[in-house]
């Protein structure tokens, strides 16, 4: 992942929403683009000086919550999420409040990035990571650039950047014999 994130200087508000509306094919009516467009929305909110901020924060906070509960997807304005975030399904999506996505990233429903115990530190996601319907990443710890988390994976350790996660495959215990109702 890029050490340098923190150092990159500032775009606007605008610009990151057309990038995120370009990352997802310019669907203006898709919900994960609402989503993430909110998030920039707010983050952008705390930036600024008061009164504006608390004003600003309290409308973010009410949309927020009408958003998360209407789409299913929580990505509180505390995270901090790279450039590009694409969001391909809607719902299920849940970013805690800690965690650190990179650029030009793909999360699918049911995807769960956050935090293994109370009081613990949420993973670290590297720039280009696609993230598979049903993903869980938790724990402290950091998924590098361009690695794949496949579907319904629970990821718990380090995973190099380049690399893939996935789950086991399914495998059939037992074949219900077709002579018996």
């Amino acid at each position: 992942m890029t050490s340098t994130r923190e150092q990159r200087p500032s775009v606007g508000l605008g610009t990151l929403i057309r990038e995120d509306l370009a990352a997802c094919g310019g669907g203006i009516s898709f919900a994960g683009f609402h989503a993430v467009a909110w998030y920039r929305f707010g983050r952008w909110a705390a930036s600024l000086p008061q009164p504006a901020r608390t004003l600003l924060l309290l409308v973010y906070k009410i949309v927020y919550v009408f958003l998360r509960n209407l789409y299913g997807i929580e990505i509180p304005a505390t995270a901090h999420v790279g450039r590009r975030l694409y969001i391909a399904h809607q719902g299920g999506i849940i970013l805690n409040p800690l965690t650190r996505i990179g650029d030009d990233c793909i999360l699918r429903q049911n995807t769960t990035v956050g935090v293994g115990v109370p009081g613990g530190t949420a993973p670290t996601v590297g720039d280009r990571v696609e993230i598979g319907a049903g993903a869980v990443i938790v724990g402290d710890i950091t998924v590098g650039d361009d690695a794949r988390i496949g579907p319904n994976a629970v990821v718990m350790v380090d995973v190099p950047a380049g690399a893939s996660a996935f789950a086991a495959p399914a495998r059939i215990i037992r074949l219900k014999d077709s002579s018996t109702p």
